[in-house]
């Protein structure tokens, strides 16, 4: 199937070939002729498989067919539960969108409300958010949500784990009842499903990439590593393997930040994205990781969720995520789109029934490698990885660390080369984080 099969309007179809596809994903070529239907949809796909483009382009061909008479409304809201998810679906519509006379937003903390408040007075077609603050603009009456035609939910799941579930319902009441409703989630869970039970008309179901498998194309390893010696292997690692753009992964915004100056002093680009950085900072670090600039990038799960990269050929777990399904979602940003990629993970003793875990789940034992120089000491004792809530000096809500450099709590706040990986697909693709406006 092609692109040119599925009933899209001219324009969108060469905003399409312009980026060089013709062949859509799975989840697009099943998704977008039950959205171009007018159907309600709930999809099972996971970041990386093109979902984006599956609900952006048919919506975008539903809107392109002409707008109410009057002044310019919202006509689709499109949810999502972070900062930098958001502004990757939003630059989607605009370049699939760039030869229609539509006018889209991306709206999110972090960043003033007035330049924000300013195109909403504009008129704009799509808007893209994060719950929390559109309920802010809600609640200043900045914007009018009673011309809402489609309603996304995107990375439902996710939304759910961050606590969004009452300010998702809260947005709800500010909608007209008859519209369409797409919910794309990694998992349907009961919680997901109670949830598009109350939204939804009888909606279609499509799913691919089961979120527990990973995709063959990812080599997966195991370096059994003492907690104080992580930061020093991993930085042979890179040096040795010559490596570059590599995303690892943290359990806390202060083991990142940790992790990312050891990096500098030891010669090798590095910066950090986490909760607590500043929206102009986050986006810079990931504007210089995907052009290069940077040759790691080190992330909490929460900060990283949605980021697309392209080509992103090595993904390292510095720290196992304390819940084993975040393993799969993490490695899944690599080997996509055909190409392979590698990721590598650095257990200590306290992880290992993380990592047994991790097995479990994906129902295959991963390759244990033995650096040498760096192998366990037998004599360390596994401890309990702590952690860390919310003080009065600067402690940081959620994630987990052992002791020590390899994931130690401070009292106070505060392998071979492989091939490179691709997106390749509309919507899973390389795009800049930003805040623009059109």
């Amino acid at each position: 199937m092609k692109f040119t099969e599925l009933g899209l309007a001219p324009e969108i179809l060469r905003a399409i070939a312009e980026q060089g596809y013709e062949t859509p994903t799975p989840i697009q070529a099943q998704a977008i002729p039950i959205v171009l239907a007018g159907k309600d949809l709930m999809g099972c796909a996971q970041t990386g498989t093109g979902k984006t483009a599956g609900f952006t382009l048919p919506i975008l061909n539903r809107l392109a067919g002409g707008r109410p008479a009057g002044p310019r409304k919202i006509r689709t809201l499109i949810l999502t539960p972070t900062r930098e998810l958001a502004a990757q679906v939003e630059e989607s519509v605009r370049t699939y969108g760039k030869h229609l006379s539509l006018k889209s937003l991306v709206m999110f903390g972090g960043v003033g409300m007035n330049p924000q408040i300013s195109a909403l007075k504009s008129g704009i077609d799509i808007l893209v958010a994060t719950p929390g603050r559109l309920l802010d603009h809600a609640q200043q009456r900045n914007v009018d949500l009673s011309g809402v035609e489609v309603l996304v939910l995107d990375e439902a799941d996710r939304m759910l784990d961050m606590g969004f579930i009452h300010d998702i319902r809260r947005v709800l009441t500010l909608l007209p009842k008859q519209r369409q409703n797409l919910l794309f989630s990694a998992t349907f869970s009961d919680e997901i499903r109670t949830l598009a039970a109350g939204i939804m008309s009888q909606p279609e179901y499509v799913e691919v990439a089961r979120r527990n498998t990973a995709s063959e194309l990812v080599s997966q390893r195991v370096y059994k590593v003492d907690r104080e010696r992580k930061k020093d292997l991993l930085i042979d690692l890179i040096k040795e393997n010559n490596w570059h753009q590599v995303l690892v992964f943290t359990r806390t915004k202060w083991g990142a930040n940790g992790l990312a100056e050891k990096l500098l002093k030891a010669g090798i680009e590095a910066d950090a994205i986490h909760g607590n950085k500043s929206q102009n900072a986050r986006t810079r670090a990931l504007s210089g990781f995907k052009d290069g600039k940077l040759h790691v990038l080190v992330a909490t799960d929460i900060a990283a969720r949605g980021i697309d990269i392209n080509e992103l050929p090595y993904v390292v777990n510095f720290e196992l995520p304390n819940v084993a399904e975040d393993y799969v979602h993490r490695i899944g940003r690599t080997g996509r789109a055909g190409s392979e990629g590698l990721a590598v993970s650095l257990v200590c003793i306290d992880e290992h029934k993380l990592l047994r875990d991790i097995e479990r789940l994906i129902k295959r034992e991963i390759e244990e490698v033995v650096y040498p120089g760096y192998e366990p000491d037998p004599s360390i004792r596994a401890e309990p990885i702590l952690m860390r809530s919310a003080g009065a000096r600067g402690g940081q809500r959620g994630g987990g660390a052992g002791r020590g450099p390899g994931g130690g709590a401070p009292r106070t706040g505060g392998a071979p080369s492989g091939n490179r990986s691709g997106g390749g697909k509309p919507g899973g693709g390389s795009h800049r984080s930003g805040s623009r406006h059109r």
